[in-house]
């Protein structure tokens, strides 16, 4: 079973029945009563069943359900609470992105003073956050990637979508066994798919300079384009689900170099506590409008895009993308989702707040987002 490192230097196993090397990683970093961080949807399909098979007799397990489609300050500091009561010292993280997010939340507040608001990427954060409590992440989709990642999107109390992100948050060691993902439904095989290939293109489009991490984010381009909608047509492909799983880690690994304006606006999107929009079908509805928007104003990279993608030089790329998604079942627009024109206004000034929107390649001011948003209601 080969044993990566990500650009941390922390571990990353990586093959079909890799779940069996949880008893050592939980050894290895010392974990002797892990809280278990996942959903009820991880729960309902069976998927923790392997999980306490492997642990059956090596360590107690606490397990946290309840983490929001979108996890929240609250549930964050509500399974902290169950993580101390039952004298937890370590954390697996099992699921997707939304399970990992919590995790680093947790992990965070297990072992910082204060609220979670003041530990935002806004607020220095980044430079202030200490050693945390250890994580095991385990995904279950091919998608976020936050299994190799050092940050956490999470809706405080305030309503806002906010960023925290130190180097202490980054899973130790990530156990990514792709036979998790089998017979995962195709519409979620492709929403999950379709933000790691978002996350490669916006790392590849960011303007800040970090050579490594463009590269890795272009390999892991080329393996969604390649595998994404083989997935999607059989639930069982074993080598579709492998390179997915390996173009999620890459997706965040190359995002270290930055993302973009869909980040932005997902991000907006996704702090609606009503609508519980999903963060990969968001960003696949929301990428071919900021391809337009972005279109002569990053060099020549749409040029190293389209070679990566197997495209002809002169294709468009936003058509390209509009088109995939239709093949592979992504909703057209926002609208079809229930995004009223009405909250375009707050979206906006989110938009402003978000971290994605400083390194974004090109910033759009206030009429270009409404522009944008509105656009994305109806294409």
């Amino acid at each position: 079973m080969p044993t990566l490192t990500n650009h941390y230097g922390y571990e990353i196993e990586l093959d079909f029945g890799a779940i069996a090397t949880l008893p050592r990683a939980l050894s290895r970093l010392g974990i002797r009563h892990p809280l278990v961080c996942t959903d009820r949807g991880v729960i309902a399909a069976g998927l923790h069943d392997g999980i306490a098979q492997v642990l059956a007799g090596v360590v107690p397990v606490t397990v946290y359900d309840g983490t929001p489609a979108n996890p929240t300050e609250a549930a964050v500091m509500d399974a902290a609470r169950q993580y101390r009561a039952a004298g937890c010292d370590g954390i697996v993280a099992l699921g997707g992105g939304s399970p990992m997010d919590l995790a680093k939340g947790v992990a965070l507040m297990t072992t910082h003073d204060g609220v979670l608001g003041d530990w935002l990427v806004s607020r220095d954060g980044p430079a202030r956050i200490g050693p945390c409590a250890p994580i095991v992440a385990i995904p279950t989709t091919a998608g976020t990637g936050s299994e190799v990642g050092a940050g956490a999107v999470i809706v405080t109390d305030a309503g806002r979508k906010s960023v925290v992100r130190s180097r202490h948050l980054v899973p130790r060691i990530a156990i990514c066994d792709p036979a998790l993902t089998l017979g995962l439904p195709p519409r979620l095989t492709a929403a999950t798919g379709m933000d790691a290939m978002t996350h490669c293109i916006e790392a590849v489009l960011s303007p800040l300079f970090n050579p490594p991490a463009e590269a890795i984010a272009l390999d892991g381009l080329a393996r969604v384009v390649r595998h994404l909608r083989r997935a999607v047509d059989d639930g069982q492909d074993r080598e579709a689900r492998l390179h997915l799983m390996m173009a999620a880690s890459e997706g965040a690994m190359g995002f270290a170099k930055g993302l973009g304006v869909v980040h932005a606006m997902s991000h907006a999107l996704g702090a609606d506590p009503e609508l519980r929009l999903h963060h990969g079908t968001l960003n696949a509805i929301l990428l071919p409008v900021v391809l337009e928007f972005n279109d002569g104003h990053v060099g020549d990279k749409y040029v190293r895009l389209r070679q990566v993608m197997g495209l002809a030089p002169d294709t468009d790329l936003a058509a390209w993308m509009r088109d995939y998604n239709r093949s592979i079942g992504i909703p057209s627009n926002l609208g079809e989702l229930g995004v009223q024109a009405a909250s375009i206004p707050w979206l906006t000034e989110h938009c402003f707040g978000d971290p994605c929107h400083a390194v974004a390649p090109r910033k759009p001011d206030a009429a270009e987002y409404d522009r944008l948003f509105r656009q994305a209601l109806v294409q």
